[in-house]
């Protein structure tokens, strides 16, 4: 079990960024953040071990030289204030209890399904720079680059029966696209059902919905979104098919702002989606305006739940349930579940 990152990384992170201007003594750190001088140093050390940059030593105090880009709780919560991951209402450190962040962890996915059925709250958000078992659909795995992607799971409790769920991953979809969308406008992210998107035609984002639920009733609900952002080259097995936005763009973009954008635009999709009974239309309806392949064109699919292996045909946009449709030789067929390669 990998342990969460001591949250006083951040507390530190906060208060040298807002006095960036000036070298904070340890004493100060210390008081503020509740330990000994001592302890400061150490905390120190392991946020250089994590690649922060922060230059002096106990006698002189601590400055930080650049922002670190790391996606800690305190980072974070002040740009989710209102929303169901900004927690209750009291600043910074109230949002940052339901972030739970970690250097190192198997699955985001796996920690938020094991605290969402010990009772952990809707909102919670589990983040890590780096996963050692990143899970994507069905056997496949997510290649997890250390702090240059995104690896962001949360956990939901909307009232709704097990059959609903597709929609919850199209709306996700639509989220990270609007996310996108917000920092890097130039950028325009194509949705491929039924989680992935991708940009120039090839994969920068995979979204993984897994759920716990009664025979009518969801318990509760996790969305994982893993985003290739700052990824430079991939595994040779993966170079013909994944990219990341630095590649796109020849840019390094912010994975902080895109994670606050992301848990912004998901908050929204959620909060629609659980008060406006139109909703789920509307989220079928703008899932195939922003799908080149959901609609007229040729794809295979490997079906999960087809012992004949799977079929051909050409795409006829989704049915009111968010499945995919294809016109095969033999008839309409609905794709319930599968991997869907385009022709």
């Amino acid at each position: 079990m990998h342990k969460a990152t001591d949250v006083r990384l951040g507390r530190i992170v906060r208060l040298l960024m807002s006095h960036a201007t000036v070298v904070v003594s340890g004493t100060k750190i210390a008081e503020d953040i509740g330990t000994s001088r001592s302890e400061v140093w150490r905390l120190i050390q392991h946020l250089r071990g994590l690649g922060v940059d922060v230059a002096g030593h106990p006698a002189t105090g601590y400055q930080l030289r650049v922002v670190p880009d790391l996606l800690l709780p305190e980072m974070l919560a002040p740009s989710l204030k209102g929303t169901i991951f900004g927690g209750t209402p009291g600043g910074a450190s109230s949002g940052a209890r339901q972030i739970h962040h970690y250097y190192k962890i198997g699955s985001t996915n796996s920690e938020a399904m094991r605290s969402a059925t010990e009772g952990a709250p809707e909102g919670s958000v589990f983040l890590a720079e780096e996963q050692l078992a990143g899970r994507g659909r069905g056997a496949h795995s997510w290649h997890s680059a250390r702090s240059a992607g995104i690896y962001c799971s949360v956990i939901l409790r909307p009232v709704m029966p097990p059959s609903d769920a597709l929609i919850f991953s199209l709306a996700a979809g639509l989220a990270v696209r609007a996310a996108v969308a917000e920092i890097a406008p130039q950028l325009r992210a194509d949705l491929k059902w039924p989680n992935d998107l991708l940009l120039s035609g090839k994969k920068f984002c995979g979204i993984l919905t897994e759920m716990n639920a009664e025979a009518t009733r969801v318990r509760h609900l996790v969305v994982g979104v893993g985003i290739n952002v700052n990824q430079v080259k991939f595994a040779s097995e993966l170079r013909e098919t994944a990219t990341s936005l630095r590649m796109e763009t020849g840019t390094e973009w912010s994975r902080v702002e895109l994670c606050a954008a992301l848990l912004k635009s998901v908050d929204r999709e959620y909060r629609t989606l659980v008060e406006d009974a139109g909703a789920r239309d509307a989220i079928r309806r703008r899932f195939e305006e922003n799908s080149s392949s959901v609609r007229g064109r040729k794809v295979s699919v490997e079906l999960n739940d087809d012992e004949n292996g799977g079929l051909t045909g050409v795409t006829e946009g989704l049915d009111e349930r968010g499945f995919l449709q294809v016109r095969t030789a033999e008839g309409l067929r609905t794709v319930v579940s599968g991997t869907v390669r385009l022709l």
